[in-house]
């Protein structure tokens, strides 16, 4: 049976995410794990980093593979159905590659039922408008909105990997201790890994031309560059030795 579009969910979940974004900002604090985990919640709260990241990250990628898993299989078929892989190919690394890699501390409960229920509502309003709402024109391929957009996804997405990399060698398995990172973007910022996302969502939403993906980068610019913040004060804090040049998430700027 054919699904039909229905504009009132797109609208409502974007509206949704647009105001988690301003309320994050409103909030001004970040979210209580890793570096900015609350000391005085019990252990029995915690689960391992790596399982937290698989459990939270799944619903981002189960939900669009099985909506794609439905539709004719094609390497350039319509280019909502590309665009949703694209979704896909980020949340598989970060749900079977990232997580499994993970050597953060471990991660509260109770975050992890709002991060899975988030991934699975967000993977779902991207899934549904790209695959049952979206109409592209025949030469959407070589349009420079695809184009520039696919551009800076891939290299958000290398940014991201990369930075992720050079957190994980200041750590030997088993080690909470925290150092000073460098190489690649953190040269020049605090949150390079944070950066390389939110170049990616924007990239996406370019790409995609939607409002769902605006307001998932929207959002995204919110929570990270806000976690960014954050962790550019803790270093700052933590080391008195911390590159006095190096700024939290925009090079040379902020």
């Amino acid at each position: 049976m054919q699904v039909q579009c229905q504009q009132s969910p797109v609208l409502a979940g974007s509206a949704t995410l647009v105001a988690l974004g301003a309320l994050v900002l409103y909030v001004a604090k970040p979210s209580g794990y890793g570096k900015h985990t609350e000391s005085l919640k019990p252990a029995a709260t915690r689960l391992p980093a790596r399982a937290a990241w698989f459990l939270q990250e799944l619903p981002s990628f189960a939900v669009p593979a099985g909506i794609l898993a439905r539709q004719p299989l094609s390497l350039f078929g319509p280019p909502g159905a590309v665009l949703l892989g694209l979704f896909c190919v980020h949340y598989f690394h970060r749900t079977f590659v990232y997580s499994l890699l993970n050597r953060g501390r471990p991660y509260p409960a109770v975050l992890i039922f709002r991060g899975i229920a988030f991934c699975a509502g967000n993977g779902f309003l991207q899934s549904y408008y790209l695959i049952y709402c979206a109409e592209y024109p025949d030469g959407w391929y070589t349009d420079i909105r695809f184009c520039l957009g696919v551009f800076l996804f891939i290299l958000g997405m290398g940014v991201n990997i990369h930075s992720d990399y050079v957190l994980r060698q200041l750590r030997k398995p088993g080690e909470i201790t925290y150092r000073i990172p460098q190489g690649g973007l953190f040269m020049y910022v605090s949150g390079a890994n944070f950066l390389g996302e939110i170049i990616e969502w924007i990239g996406y939403a370019l790409a995609t031309w939607s409002l769902p993906a605006l307001a998932f980068a929207f959002f995204s610019v919110c929570f990270l560059g806000l976690r960014a913040f954050h962790h550019h004060r803790f270093y700052l804090k933590m080391f008195e030795d911390y590159p006095k040049s190096r700024k939290a998430l925009i090079p040379f700027i902020f």
